[in-house]
């Protein structure tokens, strides 16, 4: 993607550029020479009114040079912005409050002409002409100046000259000769960023800091495709299992059952946290949390005024409850079977003071109870 800068073609900014070079000018000085002695070429008078040019109070002859070289840089300059080694661009929200930075894989997508872009971290909207990141800005106008300068020098090298006095005869000989580098070039490098992610709906290839975000091409958000790839590594987990001996099966499908829990409670979170934001609501809902799913469905339902559980039949949300409080038992009591867990679950083939059993079969129905209970929050909350 090119970044494109207007070169400014007054003669003020060429004196400018002429004084960083070390040229002796001064501001409002230049001007053009008539048609007439231009001799079809581009050429300027570095002088003033006096044809003469004033440093101080010295004063020297009028120099002509060609500005050739500078008028063949054009009045814009386009400058290429190179994607990093995986065809990923930097790209940073143009909110003041934000200035999140992400990365894109352009030709993914949406595809059509003058689409906006969405910041993945807060959701502001704009043209993408509107998120270079400062980096990239800098690189691009530093590559700018080079390419001016650079001609400048060219021009300048026109003017340099010597003369020598006559051979046996006293004088003085006189000459010039022009120095100096085109502005330096200040490269970059892109960032390395955290989690890759490509939409599920309208299949952007992007990256960012943390996990959940808009996509930045149709600002669907992603925490419903999170959960959902999350549960499908827990059944991996679960498949895992089968191959291994006896204990280590058993720590496999127990951490399958807690990951289960964990995504859908980061999923609830996330996903409630968004919706808040936007309605206004971000003080009532502040501290919902997932794991204790019973009190979760109480507090949505008070909120937003439906109720999430819908999704399941009651059996299903009792053995969706059931495996809550076990991932309570194993996050807390190393999976001894305590009176909270019996008085909430009325489990009939659990014992006070023994170990709770995670079966692969209970997992394997946790992760599609929470597929349901996850596309249904998520549907309710985006409309």
């Amino acid at each position: 993607m090119d970044c494109k800068l207007r070169q400014e073609r007054s003669l003020a900014a060429l004196a400018s550029l002429l004084s960083a070079l070390g040229w002796p000018t001064k501001a409002g000085t230049m001007k053009k020479l008539p048609q007439h002695q231009q001799s079809n070429q581009r050429r300027a008078i570095i002088g003033g009114p006096t044809d003469l040019l004033q440093v101080g109070n010295k004063c020297y002859p009028q120099l002509y040079m060609s500005l050739d070289n500078l008028g063949a840089v054009g009045n814009e300059i386009s400058v290429a912005i190179e994607p990093d080694e995986r065809g990923l661009t930097g790209r940073e929200c143009p909110g003041s409050e934000c200035e999140g930075y992400f990365k894109i894989e352009f030709g993914t997508g949406l595809k059509g002409e003058n689409l906006p872009l969405h910041c993945p971290y807060c959701g502001h909207t704009a043209g993408q002409e509107n998120f270079w990141t400062k980096a990239q800005i800098e690189y691009a106008q530093s590559v700018a100046l080079n390419r001016i300068t650079g001609a400048l020098l060219t021009d300048l090298k026109s003017l340099e000259f010597e003369r020598k006095p006559p051979r046996g005869t006293l004088g003085i000989g006189i000459s010039m000769r022009v120095s100096g580098e085109p502005h330096p070039i200040r490269y970059y490098q892109e960032e390395k960023l955290e989690t890759d992610v490509v939409c599920s709906n309208c299949t952007l290839h992007y990256a960012i800091y943390g996990v959940f975000a808009f996509c930045p091409d149709c600002r669907v958000h992603n925490s419903l495709q999170i959960l959902n790839k999350n549960l499908d590594l827990c059944l991996k987990q679960v498949e895992l299992a089968r191959e291994t001996d006896e204990s280590l099966s058993e720590h496999l499908i127990e951490d399958a059952l807690e990951n289960a829990v964990s995504a859908f409670d980061g999923f609830g979170r996330e996903t409630v946290r968004v919706t808040a934001s936007s309605r206004g609501l971000s003080d009532k809902s502040e501290g919902i949390s997932f794991q204790n799913i019973a009190r979760a469905r109480e507090r949505v339902s008070a909120i937003f005024a439906f109720d999430f559980a819908a999704e399941l039949s009651g059996d299903e949300w009792t053995l969706t409850h059931k495996s809550f409080q076990k991932r309570h038992l194993l996050a807390h009591t190393m999976g001894i079977v305590d009176e909270a867990y019996l008085n909430a679950t009325k489990d009939s083939d659990a014992y006070f003071g023994r170990r709770v059993r995670v079966t692969p079969d209970e997992v394997r129905f946790l992760t599609e109870a929470l597929r349901k209970l996850g596309a249904g929050l998520f549907r309710k909350l985006s409309t």
